[in-house]
C-alpha cells in the first residue's frame, strides 16, 4: 500500500465535502475557493462524464437540483452543461457560477490542497470516466495531490489498474449491503483508505480501521461534538460541509 502521510501534515485533516457546500453553492469553484480561505486542508467533489468524454463535477446523475438546467450529465456535453447557472439556486449572490471541469478545479485549487475525487459513474458504468480521470492526473502531473474514492470496489481496482501508484479509498454507509458495509472484495480491490460514514465510525470505531492499517477519512460530520469524539479516537481526516467549524473545533481541541 501506498504510504498517505504527504497527505496529513496535521490530522485530522479538514476536508471540504463539495467544497464549503453549506455556505457556498455544492460543487463549485466558489465552493472549492471558499474552502481554501476558511483553512480546509482538502476537498471532496464528485466526477462525473459528460457527453462527449469531459470529467465534469456533480453529484447527482441529473443536474436539476442544483441548476436552472434539465437533464443527465451523460447526455449533456460540457458546453451544453456550461450554459447552466449553477449558483443562483443556493444564493443570488452566487449567480454565475457554472458547473466546472475536473481539469478547471485541479487549475484553480490543486497547489493549495489536496482533492479526493469520488469517482460517480454508478448509473453509467463502463463510460471511461475512470481512466479519464486517471489520464487527467496523469497529465497535470497531480498524482501526490489527489485521493480517488468510490462506492463501487470495482471502481476502485480499475483505477489501480490504470496508475497502481495513485492512492484509493473504499466508501462505505452503515445503510449498505454488509458485503459493501465490510468491504469484502478489498482483497481483488485493494485501498489505501477507507471512508465510513458517521454512523458507521460510531459503532466501529477509527481503531478497527487503522488495524487493518488504512487511513480514515469520515463523512459527513458537521456537529462539533462529533468532530470532537472522532478527533479523539485518532481519526484521519473529518468530511464536512463546514470546514470553518471543523478548524476551529480542532484549533479549540488543541
Amino acid at each position: 500500500m501506498i504510504d498517505l502521510s504527504y497527505l496529513y501534515p496535521r490530522t485530522p485533516a479538514i476536508i471540504a465535502h463539495r467544497g464549503a457546500s453549506a455556505a457556498a453553492p455544492e460543487n463549485t469553484l466558489a465552493a472549492f475557493t471558499l474552502a481554501v480561505s476558511l483553512g480546509a486542508d482538502g476537498i471532496e467533489l464528485d466526477a462525473k462524464l459528460s457527453k462527449d468524454g469531459v470529467p465534469v463535477i456533480m453529484h447527482d446523475a441529473a443536474v436539476d437540483r442544483t441548476t436552472d438546467g434539465h437533464g443527465r450529465v451523460a447526455d449533456l456535453t460540457l458546453a451544453e452543461l456550461k450554459k447552466f447557472d449553477a449558483g443562483a439556486k443556493k444564493d443570488a449572490r452566487f449567480a454565475g457560477e457554472r458547473v466546472p471541469a475536473l481539469a478547471e478545479v485541479f487549475e484553480a485549487v490543486a497547489d493549495k490542497l489536496w482533492i479526493n475525487v469520488e469517482l460517480t459513474n454508478y448509473s453509467t458504468r463502463g463510460d471511461g470516466l475512470v481512466r479519464a480521470v486517471v489520464e487527467l492526473i496523469g497529465k497535470m502531473n497531480l498524482g501526490r495531490r489527489v485521493l480517488l474514492s468510490s462506492f463501487d470496489p470495482f471502481v476502485i481496482r480499475a483505477a489501480k489498474v490504470f496508475d497502481p501508484t495513485l492512492p484509493v479509498a473504499q466508501l462505505t454507509a452503515q445503510r449498505m449491503p454488509i458485503y459493501l458495509r465490510d468491504a469484502w472484495l478489498a482483497p481483488i480491490a485493494p485501498h489505501e483508505a477507507r471512508h465510513p460514514d458517521a454512523a458507521q465510525l460510531k459503532q466501529r470505531g477509527v481503531a478497527h480501521y487503522h488495524r487493518k492499517g488504512r487511513r480514515v477519512n469520515v463523512w459527513t460530520v458537521n456537529d462539533p461534538d462529533d468532530l470532537r469524539l472522532f478527533a479523539r479516537q485518532g481519526v484521519d481526516g473529518l468530511i464536512t460541509d463546514v470546514p470553518d467549524v471543523a478548524r476551529k473545533t480542532m484549533n479549540d481541541e488543541r
